[in-house]
């Protein structure tokens, strides 16, 4: 878990690129069961998190996704994605394309940037 207050976390998903996750704390099927705060504290995430990852991985597109389907909890993707990742330009869950040949920077450098950043712009009431 790389962030957290009582309306939301973030953790980081395994991937050969970089990939993150935001959940609710409390155990929400469906956005619409959402108070205000933790939509407004997940849109505020999301943001944070796609430009954090334009500035310092450069990717060709960020992706972001909810389904829950497997899980069934309020959660989003937030993905750096590149024409040289395995299954670009299909989704992540799709048809891998091919053997990926991305050069990424490394992760900790971001995640120690992006903790300060959520933890100076994200409050939970």
């Amino acid at each position: 878990m790389i962030y957290s207050n009582s309306l939301i976390y973030i953790e980081i998903h395994e991937s050969e690129i970089p990939w993150l996750k935001v959940f609710t704390q409390a155990p929400r099927k469906e956005f619409s069961q959402c108070s205000r705060d933790e939509k407004e504290n997940i849109w505020e995430a999301l943001d944070i998190i796609e430009k954090a990852m334009i500035n310092y991985f450069i990717p060709t597109k960020v992706n972001i996704a909810s389904f829950g389907n497997m899980l069934p909890q309020v959660h989003w993707h937030i993905m750096a994605r590149f024409e040289g990742d395995s299954y670009f330009p299909e989704p992540m869950w799709g048809v891998k394309q091919r053997i990926g040949d991305v050069k990424i920077a490394p992760m900790e450098p971001f995640i120690e940037d992006l903790k300060a950043i959520l933890a100076s712009r994200l409050t939970a009431s």
